[in-house]
């Protein structure tokens, strides 16, 4: 990873990452690092939530599909294109989750809308994520923290909003999340984590 001088002086937008920004997936990948836990404590799992039958909430399973074919080996990844996790199934996979993993730590990634400026970010947040929320849906809420894409804006009928964002904006914005958590992945597989912000440290001192 080529981390920029730079980056500690970006901390105003700290947790919020435009897809498109020059440095999203390695901006995401450090705000990711931040909360995980070392990497021998507890089993990583990242919940992928949402449907292809909608083009917005499609966000959640192409990422899981994405991580899929990267195959990150020091992360549990559920929800795809081909096993989604929605609101049907949603309280079943946790149930699956608590069963099969000691103590998970759990990322859970979704779809959202927001503000027209914001359409496009990224956000790493701390506590869970409210599946279901934006369209009136009762969900258990899901992870330790959570990663959101803002794929549309929300205010009115976002049920009809939802089914018609474009496909290409989630595409990209599945990709740059997938590609931080990647990167994530290796460095926290090496526990290179603080020695990244050390150098980075020294070189702003």
């Amino acid at each position: 990873m080529n981390l920029k001088p730079s980056f500690f002086d970006r901390r105003a937008n700290a947790g919020r990452i435009p897809h498109d920004d020059f440095q999203a997936v390695e901006n995401l990948a450090m705000e990711l690092l931040k909360f995980l836990p070392p990497a021998s404590h507890r089993p990583i799992v990242f919940v992928c939530i949402g449907t292809d039958r909608s083009t917005g909430d499609s966000l959640g399973p192409l990422v899981g599909s994405f991580l899929e074919e990267k195959d990150v080996p020091s992360f549990h990844v559920y929800g795809t294109l081909d096993e989604p996790v929605h609101a049907v199934n949603l309280g079943d996979r946790l149930k699956e989750i608590a069963l099969k993993h000691h103590n998970p730590y759990i990322i859970g990634i979704d779809a959202c809308l927001g503000r027209m400026k914001n359409v496009g970010v990224i956000q790493v947040c701390d506590g869970p994520v409210k599946p279901g929320a934006g369209v009136n849906k009762e969900l258990p809420a899901v992870g330790d923290i959570h990663i959101t894409g803002i794929v549309n804006v929300s205010g009115f009928m976002e049920f009809f909003v939802l089914q018609n964002t474009r496909l290409n904006l989630v595409m990209k914005m599945a990709k740059t999340i997938a590609n931080g958590i990647y990167q994530a992945s290796i460095l926290h597989s090496k526990g290179r984590l603080q020695e990244l912000i050390q150098e980075e440290q020294k070189k702003t001192n």
